[in-house]
């Protein structure tokens, strides 16, 4: 159900609800308790470089139980916004069906969003992104001759979006949910770059975010504190996965016995495709997404955060080691910190078999401020 969108002002978004969820407007089966799925789109002036200054959406998926969707008020600490990582769009990530970790979490009460930044899933897709010669050289090759005849010049010589872009995109859909719900704060959950992401936007914002939960944070100690000179940064405008490639980097990383099943995996290559329908009609079918310039949210920054942040390194992770999500967590300058050490899991641990034992310790963290009653310290989950 698509629900409302919001408008633009002249300097960023201006909000205005349109608010499609009364009684009679609901359809006779979220009568039950089984949980909504609602769009949501959210206008942004944008601060993609190729496409600054002009009107973007940001497509926002709302998971939440129907009582719970008719609230206006009475949701303070119970809001929740994902954040994707550098691939994958949010609602991929976060709801796939079968291993929905926003699902969990509605229908334990919480209301959750997941947000696709520019450049992702049904958000606004700078033109550069239609463009297969914009990807590199290799990554080209891949396509021919099913789409292309032969590798070709790019049109677009630069990564589509910036970190800073990201926590543009990201403060406009805080703000939105915020005065949607009413509250004065939200809980972001993050994957991957996501850590980047939401991480280095509760450092500007830390008043809008009362807590991260960070699976897989990207975090690098050194990376540059100080926006670039050259932005956008030279290179390839953006990516793409073939089912081809996520299944050959998913089983790098699995080596224990029935890690991850082969029906989850189609139901998020499926949701994958949907996710792109421009992207589906080249070769077999691929996903693209942005490069991204990034900087920022490295030692200096992290050491002055008091957000309380439950970091999850999953134990087999080959894209983000353990060892940097260790590192993070002896950075942060909070009090309130844990370190989850989450066995026989990959980089993609929310769609594998302990998923539960993840979804479980971010709902406590999420209620109660602890994980297996712990406030601050490590913890090993899983087998």
């Amino acid at each position: 159900m698509t629900c409302l969108l919001s408008s633009v002002n002249s300097e960023r978004i201006a909000i205005t609800a349109l608010t499609a969820l009364v009684t009679g407007m609901l359809p006779a089966e979220t009568k039950s308790q089984e949980s909504l799925a609602i769009d949501h789109y959210v206008a942004v002036t944008s601060m993609v470089p190729s496409i600054e200054g002009q009107a973007a959406r940001l497509y926002v998926r709302e998971r939440v139980l129907p009582g719970i969707a008719l609230r206006s008020h009475g949701m303070e600490n119970r809001v929740v916004v994902f954040v994707h990582g550098a691939g994958t769009p949010a609602e991929v990530a976060f709801d796939a069906p079968g291993a929905s970790w926003m699902e969990y979490l509605a229908n334990a009460g919480y209301d959750t969003f997941s947000m696709d930044m520019t450049g992702y899933g049904r958000s606004t897709r700078p033109t550069a992104m239609n463009d297969p010669c914009n990807l590199s050289r290799a990554q080209q090759e891949d396509l021919v001759p099913a789409l292309l005849e032969a590798p070709c010049d790019p049109s677009y010589s630069f990564s589509v979006t910036t970190i800073e872009s990201d926590w543009h995109d990201l403060d406009a859909v805080v703000d939105y949910v915020r005065a949607m719900r009413q509250v004065e704060q939200v809980h972001l959950i993050a994957w991957s770059l996501g850590g980047p992401r939401a991480g280095g936007y509760t450092a500007r914002h830390p008043d809008k975010v009362s807590s991260l939960t960070l699976l897989s944070p990207a975090y690098s100690r050194n990376r540059q504190t100080e926006r670039p000179t050259a932005i956008p940064a030279s290179g390839p405008a953006m990516t793409k996965q073939s089912r081809a490639d996520l299944v050959a980097l998913w089983n790098r990383q699995t080596p224990c016995e029935g890690q991850y099943d082969q029906e989850i995996l189609r139901s998020v290559w499926k949701a994958m495709l949907e996710s792109d329908p421009v992207g589906a009609t080249w070769g077999t079918g691929v996903r693209r997404a942005p490069r991204v310039t990034t900087w920022g949210w490295n030692r200096s920054e992290v050491s002055r955060q008091r957000t309380p942040m439950l970091l999850v390194a999953p134990a087999t992770d080959s894209q983000v080691s353990p060892e940097r999500v260790a590192e993070l967590f002896d950075d942060i300058g909070s009090t309130k910190k844990i370190l989850l050490d989450l066995a026989c899991s990959s980089h993609n641990a929310m769609w594998e078999m302990n998923r539960d034992l993840l979804f479980r310790a971010s709902l406590e963290w999420l209620s109660e401020g602890t994980v297996e009653g712990i406030e601050s310290g490590k913890i090993s989950l899983g087998r």
